[in-house]
């Protein structure tokens, strides 16, 4: 499993923790709005808004927050205006970071993160240094119960998709960005059921840290996952098990 693959499994595990902090009703409250600005608030012509009210429904958000949000995008209601920005980096031993943020201060939001990853030995760097080394894919998840790898490709295949990798507790289904609305719709059709579905970022190689340079990295992720102007970290490292697991365990 890939570096990536084994965060997003911490991440899953550390998704209760975090909605009793609010952080998932914050992020997702966040993209609802900034969704519903940029391409109105009809989910069904807006397929943006549709996965984060999917999202939101999935982490039991109160329905009155998904419309408020809603309504605070397209302008019923006033609130704050978030801008996206995207922040490149790098993290010891030259690990590339993208980090996706939605903040109402790009100065204090910049400042945070570059003082986050200088303390552990990354460096913000230039707009478009490293963004070259992932590519946008949409990705889906699925139960791996009942579902053998060979069943779940072939499925997967079937509905759109063009790669499924073992993401531990899950299948992981890679479609093209265009084709994840349509395969995530072809999947329910063949009556599987959708864990999550996501535009992503996967990195096109893997950087394998190890030692002090892997726990500055995780510290780094995890700083980052917890800044409330951060919606999404990718970064291309490759990390032994061990570390996840010590890792996961002092958290």
């Amino acid at each position: 499993m890939s570096g990536h693959s084994k965060w997003a499994s911490i991440k899953h595990k550390k998704a209760a923790l975090d909605a009793k902090r609010g952080q998932v009703f914050t992020r997702i409250i966040k993209e609802i709005t900034v969704a519903a600005r940029f391409g109105g608030g009809d989910p069904d012509g807006n397929s943006r808004l549709r996965t984060a009210i999917d999202a939101a429904k999935a982490a039991n958000m109160p329905k009155a927050n998904i419309d408020n949000a809603v309504k605070k995008g397209t302008g019923e209601l006033p609130g704050v205006v978030y801008e996206e920005v995207t922040y490149e980096g790098y993290g010891p031993g030259g690990v590339a970071i993208l980090i996706e943020t939605m903040t109402d201060n790009k100065r204090r939001t910049v400042g945070e993160i570059r003082h986050m990853l200088e303390k552990n030995g990354g460096n913000l760097g230039e707009t478009g240094c490293v963004g070259w080394m992932f590519d946008r894919r949409g990705l889906i998840t699925i139960p791996k119960e009942g579902l053998s790898e060979d069943a779940a490709f072939e499925k997967a295949l079937e509905a759109g998709a063009d790669d499924v990798q073992d993401g531990g507790e899950s299948w992981e289904i890679y479609t093209p960005p265009t084709e994840l609305e349509s395969t995530r719709k072809n999947l329910i059709a063949m009556g599987i059921e959708i864990e999550s579905y996501q535009l992503t970022q996967v990195p096109q190689n893997n950087v394998k840290i190890e030692g002090k340079d892997a726990e500055k990295m995780l510290r780094i992720m995890d700083g980052l996952e917890d800044h409330d102007d951060v919606q999404n970290v990718y970064a291309n490292f490759d990390i032994d098990d061990e570390v996840f697991e010590s890792f996961n365990s002092a958290g």
